[in-house]
């Protein structure tokens, strides 16, 4: 085999095994079927590519679902959701989902605390609050992930 033959055979296998499109990341999202900017937040989050399926459930089953993933009082917001084995709460910008999905660190998930005016889904004309992404580490306690300003 020559070194053309070579080169054209393994560029010809490694495009073989690569997908051509991958499929969207799903993601599942549990809100209050009257809030509307979770609602918002979910057409932010599907026009960054991920796959939504999105359930309206009631306040005791959501705050049920936010202890069992570990979501603390102080770290809470109006929706939660889960991708790829990560929480994901309130209105963390697409970036930072698709940043932590990248970076796989060993975490529960991401969380907006609260409703920042800005935030995806908290949009309001030019006004916005900074506010931080936090990453939720297991034992309860967070870091700043990211910062907006």
């Amino acid at each position: 085999m020559n070194r053309r033959h070579f080169i054209m055979t393994t560029l010809a296998l490694a495009t073989a095994s690569r997908p051509l499109h991958a499929a969207p990341t799903r993601i599942e999202v549990y809100k209050s079927p009257t809030c509307g900017c979770c609602s918002a937040w979910i057409e932010h989050i599907a026009r960054a590519g991920f796959a939504v399926d999105s359930r309206d459930v009631d306040q005791d089953t959501l705050h049920s679902l936010k202890a069992r993933s570990g979501i603390a009082p102080e770290l809470a917001s109006c929706h939660t959701a889960i991708v790829d084995g990560y929480v994901i709460e309130g209105h963390v910008p697409a970036s930072d989902v698709e940043r932590l999905l990248a970076e796989r660190p060993d975490a529960l998930g991401l969380t907006v605390p609260g409703m920042p005016i800005g935030s995806p889904g908290m949009e309001m004309g030019e006004e916005r609050e900074a506010f931080d992404t936090l990453l939720i580490l297991r034992d309860g306690t967070s870091e700043v992930f990211a910062r907006h300003t």
